[in-house]
C-alpha cells in the first residue's frame, strides 16, 4: 500500500512538472485527493501561513515592478555591464544574484540577460559563459534571500526550534556568493572561444545574420518613469526591515494571551511589512493597480503560490501519514550521515522546480527525522536543482537571447550549457555552508 501510495505522489507531481505553472498545484490536489478519499490517509493542515507569506512579498515586488522601479533597476545593472564588458562572466551572474536577493524571484533575470548575451558577444566572449552562470546565480540567491518564498518557508519551519532569518541568512549569504564566484571561474573556461565555434562560424556566413551582428540591439534602457526611485528605496527598506525584524526578535511587538506572553511570530511580520511596503508605493509612487496582475512578477508569484498549495500539501501529507516508514529506513542513514538529506532535496526540486515547494515539502521530514536545524540550513542551498533538466524558464530563454548559439541543450538533454556550473554551485554551496555552521554550531 506504502509503495502504491508513493507511486501516486511520484506520478503527479512528474505529471505536474511536465504541465508547469499552476498544473504543478493541481497535480498535487489531485493526488492529495486520490490518497484521502481512495487510501483514507488523513490529509494534514495546508500550508496557509507559508502562503500568506508569499503573496505579501509577490504583492511588494510587483507593485514595485508596476511602478518601474524594476525597469530602473534593470538600467543600473545595464550600465555597469556595458562599462566592464572584459569582466561579464563574473559581473553577469552578481548582478542577477542582486536582483534576485532584492526581488525575492529568479524570475527578474529575464531583464538582464540579453544585455548579458550582446555584451558578451560583442567583445568576443562566448556567450554561453556568462549566461550559463548568471542563471545558475539567479537560482542560487533564492536561498539568501530574506524575502524569497524558499526562505520564508524555511524560517516558518524553523522558528519553532528558535532558529530565526539571520541564523539562516549569515550560513547561505556567504555560502552561496563564494560558491557562484567559483562556480564562474570555471563557467569562464567552459566550451571553446566564440571565433572558433562551428556554429557561430555557420551562422556568420548568412549575410543577413552578419548585417543584424554589426548592427547589433544597442542601449535597451528606457525612460525612468516618476517614482521609481522612490518605489525601489521603499521596497528595499521594507526587505531591511523583514531582516532586521528576523535578526532581533526583541523588536517584535508582544501580546497578552491566555496562555501568557507572546511574541508576534516572522509569518506576520513578514506579512505586516511587505503589505505595507506595497501599500506605501501604490501611495507615493503613482503604481496603478490594474498594472499589477499584468507583471511578470505577480504571474510567477501567483504560480509558485499555486505550486505551494498542492505539492507541498501532498507531499507533507503523505510523509506524515507514513512518519513510521521513513523513520525506519532513513532514520539511521540519516542519523550517521545528515548530508545526505541533501540529496532528497536536489532531486526533488528537480522534479517540482519550485525551492519553496521543495522546502515545504521535506524540511518538515527532516525535523521529524531528528536532524538538527543548523544542518538544514547547510544543506539549504540543495534545492536549486533547477538547471538539472533544462526546462526552467530562464534557461530556455537565455538560449533563445544567444542567437550565436553557444549556449544550447546538448544531443543527450543533460549535456547542457547549465550543467557544469550548476553543479559546482550546488555541490560548493551544501559544502560551504556545512563548514560555515561548523564554525558558528
Amino acid at each position: 500500500m506504502f509503495w502504491l501510495q508513493f507511486l501516486i505522489v511520484i506520478a503527479c507531481i512528474l505529471v505536474g512538472a511536465r504541465v508547469g505553472g499552476i498544473g504543478l498545484g493541481a497535480m498535487g490536489g489531485l493526488g492529495l485527493a486520490i490518497l484521502a478519499f481512495g487510501f483514507g490517509l488523513e490529509p494534514t493542515s495546508p500550508p496557509i501561513n507559508v502562503m500568506l507569506m508569499m503573496m505579501s512579498v509577490v504583492a511588494a515586488a510587483s507593485v514595485l515592478q508596476a511602478a518601474g522601479g524594476l525597469s530602473y533597476l534593470v538600467g543600473v545593472a545595464e550600465r555597469v555591464l556595458r562599462r566592464n564588458p572584459d569582466k561579464i562572466t563574473f559581473l553577469g551572474p552578481l548582478v542577477t544574484y542582486t536582483f534576485t536577493f532584492f526581488a525575492g524571484t529568479g524570475h527578474v533575470a529575464y531583464s538582464v540577460l540579453p544585455v548579458i548575451a550582446e555584451v558578451a558577444r560583442k567583445t568576443g566572449v562566448r556567450p554561453e559563459r556568462p549566461l550559463s552562470i548568471a542563471v545558475i546565480a539567479s537560482q542560487q540567491a533564492i536561498t539568501a534571500c530574506p524575502i524569497s518564498a524558499a526562505t520564508v518557508a524555511l524560517v516558518a519551519l524553523l522558528s519553532p526550534s528558535g532558529y530565526e532569518l539571520l541564523d539562516i541568512l549569515v550560513i547561505t549569504l556567504p555560502a552561496t556568493i563564494i560558491a557562484v564566484l567559483i562556480a564562474a571561474f570555471f563557467a569562464n573556461r567552459q566550451g571553446i572561444d566564440l571565433d572558433k565555434d562551428p556554429e557561430y562560424q555557420r551562422r556568420l556566413a548568412d549575410p543577413v545574420f552578419r548585417k543584424r551582428m554589426e548592427h547589433g540591439s544597442g542601449q535597451q534602457t528606457s525612460e525612468v518613469r516618476p517614482g521609481a526611485k522612490l518605489s525601489v528605496v521603499l521596497f528595499l527598506m521594507g526587505a531591511l526591515g523583514v531582516v532586521i525584524f528576523g535578526s532581533f526578535p526583541e523588536l517584535r511587538p508582544t501580546f497578552d494571551t491566555p496562555d501568557g506572553i507572546v511574541r508576534m511570530g516572522m509569518a506576520h511580520t513578514i506579512e505586516m511589512v511587505m503589505l505595507t511596503v506595497a501599500a506605501a508605493i501604490f501611495l507615493l509612487c503613482r503604481a496603478q493597480a490594474s498594472d499589477v496582475a499584468l507583471g511578470s512578477v505577480f504571474m510567477s508569484g501567483a504560480q509558485a503560490v499555486m505550486a505551494i498549495f498542492g505539492i507541498a500539501w501532498m507531499g507533507d501529507s503523505f510523509f506524515n501519514g507514513h512518519m513510521d516508514v521513513f523513520s525506519e529506513s532513513i532514520e539511521n542513514l540519516v542519523t550517521t550521515a545528515p548530508w545526505t538529506f541533501a540529496l532528497a532535496l536536489f532531486v526533488l526540486s528537480i522534479m517540482v522546480n519550485s525551492q519553496a515547494a521543495t522546502v515545504t515539502a521535506l524540511v518538515p521530514l527532516g525535523i521529524a527525522l531528528g536532524i538538527p536545524g543548523y544542518m538544514l540550513i547547510a544543506m539549504f542551498p540543495a534545492v536549486n536543482g533547477y538547471f538539472f533538466v533544462p526546462n526552467y524558464p530562464p534557461i530556455i530563454a537565455a538560449i533563445g537571447f544567444d542567437i550565436t548559439g553557444s549556449t544550447r541543450i546538448g544531443r543527450f538533454v543533460f549535456n547542457h550549457s547549465f550543467m557544469l556550473p550548476g553543479v559546482i554551485a550546488i555541490i560548493l554551496g551544501v559544502v560551504l555552508g556545512f563548514i560555515f555552521v561548523s564554525a558558528l554550531y
